[in-house]
Order: structure tokens, then sequence, then C-alpha cells
């Protein structure tokens, strides 16, 4: 069958003017088993292309599919723009099936299919097996709705088949790299073309505020040889130059992790890597940290989440303030990078609140700074636990961490908005900061530290302008279990429920 990948429009002003555009990695990850099975594949990315409207029903036309499929990493702020794409796409194509995967989709599968009547199928879960068969079911003329993982309406009504078993093995499908016609549209942190890498998926920690660790189920990794062998064939193939590795907690175990910092050192690969690790598991490796930076890895992000120690405790995110200032001056000793991922929201803040953060986060002397408001979803315990907090803002397209969403007693939204911006100018341009970026000794980190400098500061101008053009938050709030509709039942089990189907 011909099946058409689509990447759908969701652009940012952090793609836009930060970091830049990345691979539609979780498409690639569907395409590669598609292709092995003998359909003709094709990727469709309207959001390097920016098409919209009339222009991207055009193209997916010219494809002539027999099924569309969109998905996108940011799952939840792109909902809207996933479910325009296969409306766009059944106007081009009437005749094509459409479907729909993500980790939004896969627990709002049964709203989905009652929103969106233009869409076939909902994909729960992982997509490289279940998109496969779906297809296959689909060539068949078989009951496509039966394929474990699926979601699908049979007479008028969502069904939901039963839950795919995880896979096991992460080396057992390929990605379609090959369905990358333009390698030089895909470049990140100002490093050349640039890949995202998966080593393991899953997470063994229980962050009350984090979906992962449901929708992965468990943590599994990949050959660590093998997933070198794949760095140096895009690097000598594609000419990739950066890799984002794009796990949850690829540090979970650390005979593993070593043997792929190995193995990377010992090709001298002229390849940089930016990784999301936990500040614990950066002290842990206090005796491997040199071995990071032989191994490439230039920058790292450490979500510390908060400052506040009770906060801390309630999110379960099992780390301690002294862990994350020790970790920074870690990494720092050892010539990595180290960015810290602050949320604000987590509970009900004053100014004073804010004005202790940033004393915190300034003595940690981080190089780089993201932050972020708090973003809910509906399966996490973070939601159950805080059901009577307000939703001020309704757009589904700005649940993306960029966003206030929840109401705060005491400060109003440009408040809010303001102390966070303050944060932000105050870290970055502190004077040791702007003297690292003019004057570091190593010019690899001096040349990255300007990029950031001068991108970051693109995408805070850029937000400010958009918060004074948009200031709309909703006029009469409703709480979380309003919103999310707690009253319904989850549309697939809980991770523990996952986990023992596996």
């Amino acid at each position: 069958m011909r099946v058409l990948l689509v990447n759908p429009p969701y652009i940012t002003l952090t793609s836009v003017y930060g970091v830049g555009h990345q691979v539609p990695f979780g498409l690639l990850c569907v395409g590669g088993p598609l292709i092995d099975a003998g359909h003709e594949v094709m990727l469709l990315d309207a959001e390097v292309e920016r098409l919209t409207g009339a222009a991207l029903a055009a193209r997916i036309a010219a494809h002539r599919p027999d099924v569309v499929m969109t998905g996108h990493a940011g799952s939840t702020p792109a909902h809207p723009v996933c479910l325009e794409t296969l409306r766009l796409a059944r106007e081009a194509a009437p005749g094509a099936r459409t479907v729909y995967g993500g980790v939004y989709p896969t627990y709002h599968a049964a709203d989905v299919l009652n929103e969106a009547p233009w869409i076939d199928f909902v994909v729960r879960g992982e997509g490289e097996v279940t998109a496969r068969e779906l297809v296959d079911a689909l060539a068949r003329g078989a009951d496509a709705a039966a394929v474990p993982g699926i979601a699908a309406r049979t007479s008028g009504a969502p069904k939901l088949a039963p839950a795919r078993v995880i896979s096991q093995e992460l080396d057992t499908h390929r990605v379609g790299w090959e369905l990358i016609a333009d390698w030089d549209r895909y470049q990140c942190f100002g490093m050349g073309r640039a890949a995202i890498i998966q080593f393991s998926r899953g997470c063994p920690h229980r962050c009350s505020y984090c979906g992962q660790f449901q929708f992965w189920a468990k943590w599994r990794y990949r050959d660590p040889v093998r997933l070198v062998d794949e760095i140096e064939w895009l690097h000598r193939e594609h000419g990739v130059m950066f890799v984002d590795l794009a796990d949850e907690n690829p540090t979970s175990s650390k005979r593993l992790w070593t043997t792929l910092l190995e193995e990377l050192a010992r090709r001298a690969l002229p390849v940089r890597l930016f990784a999301t690790i936990r500040a614990g598991d950066i002290v842990r490796d206090a005796d491997i940290l040199s071995l990071y930076r032989r191994a490439g890895i230039i920058c790292i992000l450490m979500g510390i989440e908060t400052t506040d120690p009770d906060t801390l405790a309630a999110i379960r995110k099992g780390s301690t303030t002294q862990t994350d200032y020790e970790a920074v001056r870690l990494l720092r000793r050892y010539g990595i990078l180290s960015m810290l991922g602050h949320i604000v929201g987590f509970q009900e803040e004053t100014a004073r609140t804010y004005w202790r953060a940033l004393r915190q986060v300034l003595a940690y002397d981080p190089d780089l700074l993201n932050a972020m408001y708090v973003t809910p979803h509906r399966w996490t315990d973070w939601v159950a636990e805080n059901r009577d907090r307000l939703v001020i803002e309704e757009d589904r397209a700005k649940w993306d961490y960029r966003h206030q969403l929840l109401a705060v007693r005491g400060l109003r939204p440009w408040q809010v908005f303001t102390l966070v911006k303050l944060m932000e100018f105050m870290v970055q341009a502190r004077p040791r900061a702007l003297a690292r970026m003019l004057f570091h000794h190593d010019p690899e980190i001096r040349r990255h530290l300007r990029w950031c400098f001068r991108k970051a500061g693109a995408v805070w101008l850029r937000e400010i302008v958009a918060f004074a053009r948009y200031r709309r938050h909703a006029e009469r709030p409703r709480s979380l279990a309003q919103w999310f509709g707690m009253d319904r039942a989850l549309t697939v089990p809980r991770g523990d429920s996952m986990r023992r189907r596996a």
C-alpha cells in the first residue's frame, strides 16, 4: 500500500528562532518497519516546509496515498494541528484511511474518535508493530480494528482493541532514515546536520507530573555497539554532526551507559551529543565524566524542576538541591555545558517563591536555563492530586510548557509571565555567564554559548511580544477535573497494567 507519513505543520517560536527543526523521529520509526514489510512509504514534512491549508492538501493529493498517518513529538500542543492535518487529508484523498498516533491520542483515543469523524484509526502506545500490522490488515482486507493497540469505530462508537504487549527488543525494528530527502533542513544547536536517536525507552523513576514512565511502561535499551554503528553511519552517509539522545533516562544502567560512551570515545567521531540526564546520575558518574566528554557529549539538560525541597518531595522527584548543585559543578569541571530545566506552577506560588527560586538557580550557576510552566497530563498522578487547580488557558496549542496554564492565587498571569522572564534574563545575562560566553578557554564551548545566547534571546523577545498581543485567558476557569472530564475512564490501562501485560 502507498503510505504517506505527514509531519504536521506544528510551528513554534523555538523551532523557527531557537534550536531549529528536528527530524520527525517518531514517524521515521514507524516508516522503517512499513518499508521492510513491502509498503511504499513517503514522508511529507509539512512542519519544515511550512505547508498549511490548500497547499498541504494539494501535496497530500499529489502522493495518491492509500493510508495517511500523522503524529508529533509535541503530542499535546500539536493535537489541534494533527486533527486539521488529517481533516485536510480526508478532503484531499477521500479514499485514504487516516491514522493518528502519539502519546496524547494514546490516552485520549475515544475522545479523538468522537471529536474527529474523519480519523479512522488511533495507534495507542508504541507504533512500530501496530502501524505495520494495521497497514498489513488493510492491504489484506482483514479486520483492522482488531489489531492489538488500535482504536477504531465499531457501529459508530469508539472501540479499543486489546493493548499491545510492549517490545522488549528495541533493535528489532530499524529507523527509516531513507525517508529524509534533504538533511540540510534539519540543523540544530548551530552544529550542522542533526539527528535524533534513542538508546533507551522508559524511566524507572515515578515523578508524579511525568507521563513518560506510564507510556513506555518499563525501561528498555538498544545494543550500545549497534547504536554507535548507526550514529557512525549517519555521520558518514549523511553528514550528521549533532545527535540529540531522545531518552527519558539513558543512564538507568551505568554498565550499559559506560559501554555506549566507551564505544563512542573509541571511534572518536566528530559528532556532538545532547542528552537529558538526572542530576543524581551525573553525581553517580563523577568517576567517568571525562569519558562523557571524550564520547562527544557537549551539553546535558538536567530537569531539576524546582528549587523548593518540599515541592521536590511532593512531586516525587527523588533529588535534592545539593545534588543539583553538585551536578552543575561536576559538569563544568569536565567541560560539559549544563542546562537546567526549571518548572513553575507545581504549587500555589507568590512573588517571594520566585525570588527564592532565582537566588537558588543563581547559586547553582548553570550555563543555560530552560524555564517552563507546569503542563498537566490527564493520566498522571499529579493531575489526580491537583484536580481542583483552575485552568486559565483553554487553547490546547499552548499546552507546550511555554505558557501558563493554571491559575495562581495572588498573582495575575501577567505577573507570573514577568517573573519568569525576569528569571530567564537574570540567569542568562548575569556577568559570570556573559564572561564565559565571551572568554571561555575552550573555543567550541565559547562558540556554542554564543549561539545559545543569540537564539535564546531571540525566543525570549518574541515570547514577550506574543504575550503582549495575546493575553487572553478563560473568564470562567474550569478545574483540571472538569477540563479533563475525570469522571470518564482513561482510554488505556495505566502503566502498571501495561507492565503486567508485558
